[in-house]
């Protein structure tokens, strides 16, 4: 009785060893195939929208930054007339952004200014500069300058905290650059620093070309100009690089036409 009471013992327990164990992976269900193909779909979707933005012509680009620049010329033009106080628009052209600036007093606009500033508050080490070397030669008073402070209106203007440097301003587009920059109280075309068009309560601004294109330095690249009416404010977009007519004071009234931005 001890004996096969222990041979069946024995045999269960071969029994149990021999008793093949179940997985843990068994219960594990795997990627269908319309699962794939819906996760390669979306990844197919998100970077064609990717490339897309960022191929994006630079001739599209280019359009775009002149309309941002006519369209503050447009807001400082208004807002002149609307608040009886002095504007400027502020072109940045090594930073290639621009502003709006509100006057804290009436000016007049010096013509051939040497800081390029039209006579207001300089702003620029290089602005700085030029006053004190002009002034050297004159060692009577100071002249009271108007000073100018950025706002914002419509979106041009906006205080954008930026890491470093300066804090202000509308980015062009990405690859665009202004080519010259020349306003009625420059005497000649700048390429580099700040350039200023002002604008005056009752509908008056300053005769000014500017001129947008691609990429850095002097390239063949497509250049926009926009030439700004001073009577009107007016701005006209030419194809090329169009530089700007300073005519005589005759010549003005044939801007009296222009009843429209």
């Amino acid at each position: 009785m001890a004996g096969s009471a222990g041979a069946r013992r024995l045999g269960a327990l071969c029994g149990a060893r021999r008793r093949p164990k179940r997985s843990g992976h068994g219960h594990r269900r795997g990627f269908t195939l319309i699962e794939v193909l819906t996760v390669l779909a979306l990844i197919a979707i998100v970077t064609g929208v990717a490339i897309a933005g960022t191929m994006e012509l630079p001739s599209a680009r280019l359009r775009r930054s002149a309309t941002l620049i006519a369209s503050a010329i447009k807001v400082a033009y208004t807002r002149a007339t609307a608040r009886s106080r002095d504007m400027r628009l502020v072109m940045d052209l090594d930073g290639k952004k621009i502003w709006l600036e509100e006057a804290d007093v009436p000016m007049l606009v010096q013509s051939k200014d040497t800081t390029h500033t039209g006579g207001a508050d300089p702003v620029t080490d290089t602005e700085r500069a030029a006053i004190f070397e002009g002034e050297k030669l004159l060692r009577g008073p100071g002249i009271a300058r108007p000073r100018f402070h950025p706002v914002s209106a419509v979106g041009f203007g906006d205080l954008e905290e930026a890491k470093g440097g300066d804090k202000y301003g509308k980015p062009l587009q990405s690859g665009i650059t202004f080519r010259t920059v020349q306003t009625g109280h420059d005497d000649a075309p700048l390429t580099s620093g700040r350039a200023y068009l002002y604008f005056w309560p009752g509908g008056m601004t300053e005769r000014a070309a500017i001129q947008l294109h691609i990429g850095d330095g002097d390239n063949d690249s497509p250049v926009l100009t926009l030439d700004v009416s001073p009577l009107t404010g007016k701005v006209t977009v030419k194809a090329g690089a169009v530089e700007l007519k300073i005519p005589e004071d005759d010549d003005q009234k044939s801007d009296r036409p222009d009843s429209v931005f």
